[in-house]
C-alpha cells in the first residue's frame, strides 16, 4: 500500500534558504498515483490524484466484513471438505434409528402373536377339558340309569295277606309270636339305593365359543367339576358294589335252599314250565375299552338272569307257610300219641292253628290232583308241584279248586275246618317228595333263611 504522509503540500518552488541544496527528487508517477493518509478526523486513500476520505466507523465495517467474509469462506471451505462425513454419520443415525423401530415392531408383533397363540391354545385346551367333562357326565348319567334300571329281585310268588282280611284274620289283643317264616320273600336294596343313584352331578351351562375367561378362573372350575363328577362316579361305583353284593347273597341263599333240602337243582329246573319266548342266540360280548363299571354291570346282570332262573325253579318248592298272620303249631312231624286212641303214631304233617273259615293259600305253584274228601283228613287238596314234590292241605272246611287246576303260589284253595279225624279247627298240612311224607319244618327253615338279610 502506498506510504501514508501527513497532510502538508509540496511546492515546486524553492524556498530562499534552500538555495544551493540539491532540489528533491519527485516521485514517480506510479507511486503518486495512489496514496492513504491518515489525519485526525478519519483515513483518506489517495489515487491518482484524487482524495478519498472515510470515518473510523466505516473503516472498521469495512474491517469487519473483510473478517467476517474470511470466516465465512473458512467455514464454508471446512463445511465443504467435512460433509461426506457428516452426511454419512447422519443417514447412520437414521437408518439405525429406524431398524431400532423395525425390531421394536417386530418384537411387538412376535409377542402379540405369542399371546393369541396361548390364548387359542388355552381355549383349546378348555374346550377340549369341558368337552371331556360333558362326556364324562353323559356316561355318569347312563350309568344312573342303568342302575335305576336294576329292578329289585323278589322271590316268586311271596304269599301277601289281603288287606281288607287281615283284621279279621289277626287276633286283636296280644303280642304276635314270632313266625317260622316271613309272609313276603322280598330282596330289598340298600336303604339309600334311590338316593345313590340320583346323579348329583351340577348343571354344565357350556360357554358361548367366542367367550374366554381368565385361565386360573377356568381351572377352578374345571377343577370344581371333575371333583363333583368323581364324588357321582364313587356313589354310583359303590351302590353297584351294594347290589351287587346282595344280589350274590341272596343266589348263594337260593342255591343253599336246594342243598339244604337235597334237591336236584338241575332237575327242577329242567322240570320247571318255561313261558313262550324265544329269538336268535346272540352272544353277550363287552367292549374292548369296557370299564370297572361296565364289567361289574354284565356280572350283576348274568347274576340277576341266574336269580330269575332260580326263582322260577324255587317258585315250585313249597318252602311258604300255608297261613298267615301268627303262626302257631299244635303238633309237629314225626312220632307222637294219637289223639283219639292215646297209642303212638306217626303224623306226617304239621299242624296249623287257626280259626275256622281262615283262607289257606298254596304254598307252590302246581297242579291239583286230589279234591275233596280224603278220609282222615276230612275235606283235602293235594297239589303236584312236580319233579316229585308235592303238598297236602287237611281238615278243610271249604274248598275252593277242583282237580285238573293250576295254582300259584298265595292261591287260596280252601278255608280251614275240623273235618274228619280232627279235634278242632286247624290246618294239617304236609310236604311230601316221591309220596313221601317229609317234615314240612325243613321247607320253612330254608325259606327264612333265604328270606333273611
Amino acid at each position: 500500500m502506498p506510504m501514508s504522509y501527513r497532510s502538508g503540500h509540496y511546492s515546486d518552488h524553492h524556498h530562499p534558504h534552500d538555495h544551493g541544496r540539491t532540489p528533491p527528487r519527485r516521485p514517480a508517477p506510479q507511486a503518486a498515483r495512489a496514496a492513504a493518509a491518515v489525519d485526525g478526523n478519519g483515513y483518506a486513500i489517495v489515487h491518482a490524484g484524487k482524495h478519498v476520505r472515510f470515518g473510523p466507523v466505516v473503516f472498521w465495517i469495512v474491517v469487519g466484513t473483510i473478517v467476517l467474509l474470511g470466516m465465512w469462506s473458512a467455514a464454508t471451505a471446512t463445511y465443504f471438505a467435512f460433509r461426506d462425513d457428516v452426511l454419512t454419520r447422519l443417514i447412520a443415525r437414521q437408518a439405525e434409528m429406524q431398524y431400532a423401530y423395525e425390531d421394536r415392531i417386530a418384537e411387538l408383533r412376535a409377542k402379540v402373536d405369542r399371546t393369541t397363540s396361548r390364548q387359542l391354545l388355552d381355549q383349546e385346551q378348555f374346550d377340549q377339558k369341558l368337552d371331556q367333562i360333558m362326556r364324562r357326565q353323559t356316561a355318569l348319567e347312563s350309568r344312573a340309569t342303568a342302575l335305576g334300571a336294576i329292578p329289585d329281585a323278589a322271590a316268586t310268588g311271596s304269599i301277601r295277606p289281603p288287606a281288607r282280611g287281615a283284621a279279621a284274620e289277626t287276633p286283636a289283643s296280644g303280642t304276635l309270636k314270632p313266625s317260622p317264616i316271613s309272609d313276603t320273600v322280598i330282596f330289598v336294596a340298600p336303604p339309600d339305593r334311590e338316593a345313590r343313584l340320583e346323579s348329583r352331578t351340577p348343571a354344565i351351562a357350556k360357554p358361548q365359543p367366542n367367550q374366554f375367561a381368565k385361565v386360573q378362573g377356568v381351572d377352578n372350575v374345571l377343577v370344581r367339576l371333575q371333583t363333583s363328577l368323581d364324588t357321582v362316579e364313587r356313589r354310583q361305583m359303590a351302590a353297584l358294589s351294594a347290589v351287587e353284593d346282595s344280589m350274590e347273597s341272596r343266589l348263594r341263599r337260593m342255591r343253599g335252599v336246594f342243598t339244604d333240602l337235597g334237591l336236584n337243582m338241575g332237575q327242577l329246573e329242567a322240570a320247571t314250565p318255561r313261558s313262550a319266548i324265544g329269538g336268535p342266540f346272540v352272544p353277550v360280548k363287552l367292549p374292548a375299552d369296557a370299564g370297572a363299571f361296565e364289567r361289574q354291570l354284565y356280572r350283576i346282570k348274568a347274576t340277576r338272569a341266574q336269580m330269575q332262573r332260580l326263582n322260577a325253579t324255587l317258585a315250585l318248592v313249597p318252602y311258604r307257610k300255608p297261613v298267615v298272620g301268627e303262626v302257631e303249631f299244635t303238633s309237629g312231624f314225626g312220632v307222637r300219641s294219637d289223639p283219639f286212641l292215646g297209642r303212638p303214631a306217626m303224623h306226617t304233617g304239621l299242624d296249623f292253628r287257626a280259626a275256622t273259615g281262615d283262607p289257606v293259600r298254596v304254598t307252590a305253584n302246581g297242579k291239583v290232583v286230589s279234591s275233596g274228601w280224603m278220609g282222615g283228613y276230612g275235606r283235602m287238596v293235594e297239589v303236584d308241584h312236580g319233579n316229585g314234590l308235592s303238598t297236602r292241605y287237611g281238615h278243610l272246611s271249604e274248598i275252593h279248586v277242583r282237580v285238573g287246576d293250576f295254582v300259584k303260589i298265595g292261591q287260596v284253595i280252601g278255608a280251614v275246618g275240623s273235618t274228619g279225624r280232627s279235634t278242632g279247627p286247624h290246618l294239617h298240612y304236609e310236604t311230601r317228595i316221591d309220596g313221601d311224607p317229609v317234615d314240612p319244618q325243613k321247607f320253612l327253615r330254608a325259606g327264612v333263611r333265604l328270606s333273611s338279610g
